[in-house]
């Protein structure tokens, strides 16, 4: 690839805990044209180029260091042309930091070939009828050239290929941006996810070839890293394999994606991250639950992206250093403490439980706004304390520190 402004510092690793394991966390700095990015770090998803109900001038008082948007969602709202237009995503929605974008495989799958519910961490309750749409309720269908897909704003359709996906996120301008690949579920076959396998891969050379090309023609844009992505499942070889596959590519760092079994995150990560190169930054796509980003920060992990924090706060739920609570239970109606008195947040900061309950009751869309806020805030931070407790070598201590106070209410039920 050609001379850029994207590079990866690793500076510190995790040093083995009581058990005498053989950690993979380490401390870095990933450096983009628009900024660096300290890791481990936690990335809001602003998918479509918002952070639903903060303003993107408020991002930075999350500390967050940067943001991940969509590029499904921009391709058809309000289209990749309009936000080259505006000089790119940045640009586009007032946001001076890094960004994101991911190829928009996992939205064309889920909305389309019928992932009927979110692709789930834990399968054990999820049927096959749960997941995959029959024929004739399907928006997309894959092949090894592309996805054929229809629009869900207006039932338009369109063709998502790699050299497409590569040219749509180009022009949406982000600094990290994703190779198309097909996202697969728990419940798929062993055969086809050795087949979807094969398929990514080569996809992966597309995206390289189409990536490089776009790279030269738009010579006068800022640089825009390209990552592969490894799928495989639950499979301890098929994640091996595509691990290996992908660090022979050009990719500029990598993500970690696909179903991904709770149960078994840690270990497939760290499948993962012991065939990646160390010198290249990895990020774990849709993980942002505390006990989750303990284990891919302990397992290799550099950034992670989740929607979770704002969908939460959208149904009225926030997270506490004693776990996450529903704040418009009647038992906050008088409660004038903050969400949580050690948190730096705007909203806890400035407002009392009982008034996030009140506007909850009145459904003021403030509410969402402030909820948001806390638990972005909540998230970020907490991962950057990972960070701090890495380089004091103290990572495990606060791991069991925290998850113990976080879960005991949970435990103790």
């Amino acid at each position: 690839m050609s001379d850029k402004a994207f590079k990866f510092n690793v500076e510190n690793f995790l040093q083995p805990g009581k058990n005498n394991s053989k950690p993979l966390g380490r401390v870095g700095t990933i450096a983009t044209p628009h900024g660096e990015i300290k890791t481990p770090a936690f990335i809001p998803v602003g998918t479509k180029a918002t952070v639903k109900s903060v303003l993107p001038e408020s991002i930075k008082d999350l500390d967050a260091q940067a943001v991940l948007s969509n590029a499904y969602h921009l391709y058809l709202q309000p289209g990749s042309d309009v936000v080259d237009q505006a000089g790119g995503l940045g640009a586009f929605m007032n946001w001076p930091g890094p960004t994101f974008t991911d190829s928009g495989g996992f939205q064309v799958l889920s909305l389309g070939v019928g992932y009927k519910k979110v692709i789930a961490m834990d399968a054990s309750t999820v049927q096959a009828d749960d997941v995959m749409a029959t024929d004739k309720d399907r928006l997309a269908h894959v092949d090894d050239d592309g996805v054929t897909f229809k629009s869900h704003l207006d039932g338009s359709m369109h063709r998502f290929t790699p050299e497409v996906s590569m040219q749509v996120q180009h022009k949406i301008g982000a600094d990290i941006i994703f190779a198309f690949d097909e996202c697969t579920t728990l419940l798929n076959t062993r055969n086809y996810q050795e087949k979807s396998l094969d398929r990514t891969f080569q996809w992966a050379k597309r995206c390289i070839a189409e990536h490089e090309k776009l790279t030269l023609e738009r010579s006068n844009k800022p640089y825009q890293a390209l990552f592969g992505v490894v799928q495989g499942a639950q499979y301890e070889d098929l994640r091996r394999k595509a691990a290996q596959d992908l660090a022979t590519l050009n990719f500029d760092g990598f993500g970690i994606g696909g179903a991904l079994d709770k149960n078994k995150l840690g270990t497939i990560v760290n499948w993962v991250n012991e065939e990646l190169p160390i010198d290249k930054p990895r990020h774990l796509l849709g993980i942002g639950e505390p006990d989750d980003l303990f284990i891919g920060v302990e397992n290799g992990a550099d950034t992670f992206d989740c929607v979770a924090a704002s969908r939460v706060a959208r149904n009225n739920a926030v997270y506490g250093l004693d776990g996450r609570f529903n704040i418009s239970a009647s038992a906050f109606k008088r409660d004038f403490s903050p969400i949580d008195a050690s948190c730096g947040c705007y909203t806890c900061q400035n407002y009392t439980k009982a008034y996030l309950n009140h506007l909850i009751k009145g459904k003021e869309m403030l509410a969402a706004t402030l909820l948001t806020i806390h638990n972005e805030f909540f998230i970020v931070n907490l991962v950057a304390k990972m960070r701090q407790s890495i380089i004091a070598g103290n990572f495990f201590e606060f791991k069991e520190e925290f998850l113990g106070r976080f879960y005991a209410a949970r435990s103790s039920n």
